[in-house]
Formats: C-alpha cells, structure tokens, sequence
C-alpha cells in the first residue's frame, strides 16, 4: 500500500453558535466567538483506503518536505514519518502541524487491519472518565448552577477557568462550586497562565503558590498552567512547595520540551496536545512512558473546535493503551459548546456516557465516520 494523495478540507461557510461566547484564556481582550469552523486531511492511497486527521493550519498547502514524506511511502511506517517530522529536528510552533496527517496514518493502519487504534497500540482499557472543560468566566453562582447540573447528568469532573483581574473573584467561584457539589465532582483549574492577553495582569510565583495554597484546602484536583510554560524554575520551585497537582504543557512543540520539564521537576501531569505543536498519537505514547517512568501522569490537553470529534478519537485511541491517565478533556458549556456544533461532521459524536466516562470508538482506525451532508453544507 502506498499513499497517492493529501487532500484538506475546509469550511466555506461558519458553523453558526446559538450564542457568542468568549474564551477565558483572551479575557479581558477577546471578542466573542460566534462561529466554530473545522478543517480535516484525507490521505489517499493505492488500495482505496482514506485516512482521516485532523488540520490546524486551514489556509496553506501541506509543506512540501512533509509532503515528500507521505507520497509513495507506505502508511504502515508512520514511526517514520514521525521521526522525519515531528521527533523535535528543527520544530517550532511555527513549522507546519503534522500531528493530524500522522493521525491519519494511524487511522488508515486501522481500516487496513479492520482494529480501532488502541488495539493495534496495545489495549489497556476501552472507555476514560471526562472531566466537562468549561471555557467561559462566569459568576460563582452561574458556575454553581453548572456544576450541578453536570453532576446530575453523571460527569464526575469538571474544569474551571481562572483568569479574572482578581484573584480573590476566582477563588470565590471554586468555593462556589465545592460548596454546591460537595465532594460528588472531582474540580481541576487552569490558570492559562501561558496564553497572551495585553490588559491581563499575569501572576507571579508568590501569587501561584497562594492560589495553590488555597485550592489545597479546596481539595482541587490539580492546577493547569499557573506559569508560563518556559519558566521551568519557577514551576520546579511550585511544584515542590504545595501538594496540589501542577499540570501543564499544551503548548509544547514536541516531545522533548515536556521531557525536560518533567526532568526538571516542574509539572506532575503532562499535558500534550496531539495536533497543537508536533506531537501526535506516537508522541502521546512516547511521553506517556516517561511519565510514568518518573511517576507522574498524563492527561491530554484536547482542542474544542469545529475538529472536537478528530481531537478526542484520536486522543483516546492513544489514552486507552496507556495506563497513567486520569480523564480525558470534554469541551462541554451549553448552549454552544456542545456536541451539536463541536462534533457536527461526524455521524455519531463521542459522548460522556451516564457514568462519567468517554468510551474509544470501536470502529476500525479512529472510529469516526464523517457526516456528508453536513461537511457538503459547509463547504
């Protein structure tokens, strides 16, 4: 088998929201979203077998180096192509996103073997625990509200974002939430410490072991990106001062960025993105060892775009051969931030069953199958 053809597709028209809504992590500077958009590759080969991935780049054409690495070669060889592209040679966040067309490669290996992924990877288990990402900054009694009705519905985590001019307004909405559940939700924060925004006041590390503190008697689960992700001391010096879990790194490039923080003691969960810098299926695994190696955990970050649906399969086809993963992250904030919009081109969305948990798509290769009439009404 050989591949023939990259193709990418992309929306014409905007998936149109019920409600804007506006990402924490821009606050106070973002303009509120309206729209989702998605955009996927179809890689083609001589046996009539079409992978599908994921695109992040939704204007320019597949780089022609990574192009030469696909066309003629067999998709089997995708450690290969991982190492040609996406092993950290000359990678930077501005190379271009291989991660979805290594994604493919995975997902043709399946269609040609008749498996989902996670079997063909090694099996660990068939379904993950969601924790419900909310993006939005609300009020503590609209977050409580929230949380549960989330609970009721089964979730048994929930993400809370903390990027507010005051720090004292953002504990005030955790305490708002543990107050209202009890200990029936498992609560994580992200501080998104690591995103820019020009009129927000970023926190220092005496402000990040004070937050932490008080999340600590809160019994928050973990704290996501309290420091730019560079700052690799700092979060060291965090990470070894407070005992609540320190998260992050979506940001990173490739493998071996997160390496060296988790040598360098500054995080306690990994938190790669498959498609965000050069990471991939292949890489989530790589990195998933040497957490544990080190006795630390792996928790994905995943992407909630009009793409939710290719993020999450291909993140939990990849979670579901490893053991040291907690949850699997589910953008989740009616009335936009919902399968409805986030996973419309697929025919069956990946939903968070009545136990709280994700279960991998049981279908050959990702598991996915595209919605046409929606994917032609769009493009």
């Amino acid at each position: 088998m050989k591949v023939t053809k990259i193709e990418i597709v992309r929306n014409a028209k905007p998936i149109l929201l019920p409600e804007a809504w506006r990402p924490a992590w821009l606050e106070p500077d973002v303009k509120p979203q309206k729209t989702v958009g998605f955009a996927f590759y179809r890689v083609h080969t001589d046996e009539g077998i079409v992978g599908l991935g994921p695109c992040r780049n939704t204007s320019d054409p597949v780089e022609p180096f990574v192009e030469s690495t696909l066309i003629g070669q067999d998709p089997f060889y995708v450690e290969r192509f991982w190492d040609l592209n996406m092993s950290g040679r000359g990678v930077t966040l501005g190379s271009y996103p291989c991660g979805g067309l290594e994604i493919a490669l995975w997902d043709i290996i399946g269609k040609a073997t008749g498996e989902p992924v996670y079997k063909i990877l090694g099996a660990y288990r068939d379904r993950v625990p969601a924790y419900a990402a909310t993006a939005q900054l609300h009020s503590p009694e609209e977050h409580a509200k929230e949380a549960v009705e989330f609970s009721e519905r089964g979730i048994r985590a929930m993400k809370l974002r903390l990027h507010r001019s005051r720090v004292e307004d953002d504990l005030k909405v955790v305490e708002a939430v543990r107050d209202a559940v009890g200990d029936e939700l498992t609560i994580v924060v992200d501080a998104n410490q690591n995103h820019q925004s020009i009129h927000y006041d970023y926190w220092s590390l005496q402000t990040a072991k004070k937050v932490a503190r008080r999340l600590e008697r809160l019994e928050v689960y973990w704290l996501e990106e309290p420091l730019p992700r560079a700052d690799l001391k700092g979060l060291a010096e965090l990470c070894a001062s407070v005992d609540i879990y320190i998260a992050g790194g979506e940001h990173a490039t490739n493998i071996y960025e997160l390496r060296n923080s988790l040598l360098a003691g500054a995080y306690d969960i990994v938190q790669p993105d498959v498609t965000i810098g050069n990471i991939g299926i292949t890489g989530i695994r790589k990195l998933a060892v040497i957490a544990d190696s080190l006795g630390k955990g792996i928790v994905p970050h995943v992407s909630g775009t009009g793409n939710h649906a290719f993020f999450l399969a291909a993140t939990l086809q990849a979670l579901c051969s490893v053991r040291n993963d907690t949850f699997i992250e589910y953008t989740l904030e009616p009335p936009s931030l919902v399968p409805e919009y986030l996973q419309a081109i697929v025919k069956e969305p990946i939903l968070i069953d009545k136990q709280g948990n994700v279960q991998v798509p049981q279908k050959p290769g990702l598991g996915i199958e595209l919605n046409g009439e929606v994917i032609a009404k769009y493009t």
